[in-house]
């Protein structure tokens, strides 16, 4: 497992990714109305639309702990090609499992 991204809320998609690029020159990676992905200084940030995704904490994981984890959650597929499936921690924060 290995940590992919953090996703923070944004209620302007563009807005907050330009602000990264002009003050972090940050990549962008993708860009849409509902999500955006960039990276700045090898760290992926996700911008997500309150109302679609919540803020959240995304590791990436390999075949046997997808398979293990298939076991008990649901995993959906994303536009992207991915998958992933969502838990929370004891103080209720978001947190991804993510496999591409």
């Amino acid at each position: 497992m290995k940590f992919d991204h953090v996703a923070v809320k944004s209620l302007d998609i563009a807005r907050s990714i330009e602000w990264y690029v002009k003050n972090l020159s940050a990549e962008v990676l993708y860009q849409d109305e509902t999500w955006g992905l960039v990276r700045a200084y090898d760290v992926k940030i996700a911008f997500v639309n309150p109302e679609q995704h919540a803020p959240h904490i995304c590791f990436e994981i390999d075949d046997a702990l997808k398979d293990e984890m298939m076991k008990t959650k649901k995993f959906k597929l994303h536009r992207d090609g991915s998958t992933s499936c969502y838990t929370s921690d004891p103080d209720g924060n978001c947190i991804e499992f993510l496999k591409w």
